[in-house]
């Protein structure tokens, strides 16, 4: 019997947008705060993505996820340096011809690691994981260490294309160019994996092959290779979002992938272990509650969304929207 959809979730972002109205006060200021931590939800979504696919339908805690992030990020720095002419004009349609390059070429390249990681490090302990934890964390540390000897121990900058610079003004409010470009992407990056998972042929047999593995191999169908695909797809996703971190934040670290990972798991455990909706929906809320409480109360602001993912977990034990086959 197929259940109504449960809509409360889905409150929650205009809830806490609203509900922190009264204490700012000032309408212009609630509004360009509520887009940055609209962008910031999205550029967490992005990275988180992949973590939900690769643990929502393969079962595997990839405490490693953050090395993906950074060599994303890395990747990115040296394909922008390498197109200035496209990065310092001040046309968006020349930027986004140098940005959108860097994206693809770190999704491959992450990807294509991710291939590897999942061969060498994690298909070994399928199932296992005390171990997934381990060795994948690992794995993370290895990784960091190699993009140091690649690139250096050393922050780098990745500035903002000139294009992309300063603000857009609605009435009184100043909203970011950037902050918009990165809600439009993580809109999009939802829209196609929700439409491949519910819409396609391969998002219904992985859906299946999580529900009844032999049952899907004995109609012909090679799951193990599906799942390997998610792992890339997921590990592709990360290089993706580290590409927007690193904008984000004008500079890229070794370590970048590894602070970013405690905001990536408050997310997933919000979102209820595996699920992609809840997931958008954790990150908004991060992003959110980041953002204005940065702007409150600065000092309390590092451990306001381990109080939401508290508030959270009280109202539902599982999260916002738990995998039925956890």
């Amino acid at each position: 019997m197929k259940t109504d959809f449960d809509w409360k979730p889905l409150a929650l972002v205009p809830l806490l947008a609203l509900g922190i109205f009264p204490f700012i006060g000032s309408g212009s200021t609630w509004l360009t705060l509520t887009v940055a931590g609209l962008a910031m939800g999205m550029i967490i979504f992005i990275i988180a993505s992949g973590l939900t696919l690769v643990f929502g339908l393969m079962d595997v805690l990839n405490f490693g996820h953050g090395v993906f992030i950074a060599l994303g990020a890395f990747v990115a720095t040296t394909v922008l340096g390498a197109m200035g002419d496209y990065t310092q004009s001040d046309s968006m349609l020349r930027n986004m011809l140098a940005v959108l390059p860097a994206m693809l070429v770190a999704m491959l390249v992450a990807g294509a690691v991710g291939l590897v990681f999942e061969r060498f490090i994690v298909r070994p302990v399928y199932g296992q994981h005390l171990k997934q934890i381990l060795i994948t964390m690992g794995g993370m540390i290895i990784g960091e260490e190699l993009i140091k000897v690649i690139w250096g121990p050393a922050q780098i900058a990745l500035p903002m294309p000139e294009g992309m610079r300063g603000s857009l003004l609605l009435g009184d409010a100043a909203i970011e160019k950037y902050r918009l470009i990165a809600v439009s992407v993580g809109v999009v990056v939802f829209a196609i994996l929700a439409w491949t998972l519910v819409r396609t042929k391969v998002g219904l047999l992985i859906r299946a092959g999580v529900q009844d593995r032999e049952m899907v191999e004995s109609l012909g169908y090679r799951i193990k290779r599906l799942f390997v695909g998610v792992f890339v797809v997921g590990s592709a996703l990360a290089g993706l979002g580290g590409v927007m971190w690193g904008l984000y934040q004008q500079s890229v670290t070794p370590q970048m992938g590894a602070q970013v990972n405690v905001l990536i798991f408050i997310v997933i455990i919000i979102g209820g272990l595996g699920s992609t909706g809840g997931a958008l929906i954790g990150a908004l809320l991060v992003g959110l509650m980041a953002n204005y409480t940065g702007f409150l109360a600065p000092k309390v602001a590092l451990f306001s969304n381990i109080a939401l993912m508290a508030a959270i977990l009280l109202w539902r034990p599982q999260g916002i929207y738990p995998v039925t086959n956890r």
